[in-house]
């Protein structure tokens, strides 16, 4: 796995990143066209992102509760 800058790490980078990979899509952003803001989509496409993002979700949660264990001060 590569690393990433915190700015990479951020959640509108990760939706952009899933958008992106999955969609074939340019940017999140609302553009006012109906060309550039509805697109055809298949389901195996959600479902793909939709598994990226609750594994990234889950991911960062494993990792924050580890880093807390790791703050904790021993009794």
């Amino acid at each position: 796995m590569t690393s990433k800058t915190a700015a990479q790490n951020t959640p509108d980078a990760l939706l952009l990143d899933l958008a992106r990979k999955h969609f074939f899509l340019e940017t999140l952003e609302t553009r006012k066209s109906d060309d550039l803001d509805f697109h055809n989509v298949g389901v195996w496409a959600i479902r793909a992102a939709l598994e990226e993002a609750y594994m990234a979700g889950r991911d960062a949660g494993t990792a924050t509760n580890a880093a807390a264990r790791c703050q904790e001060p021993e009794r």
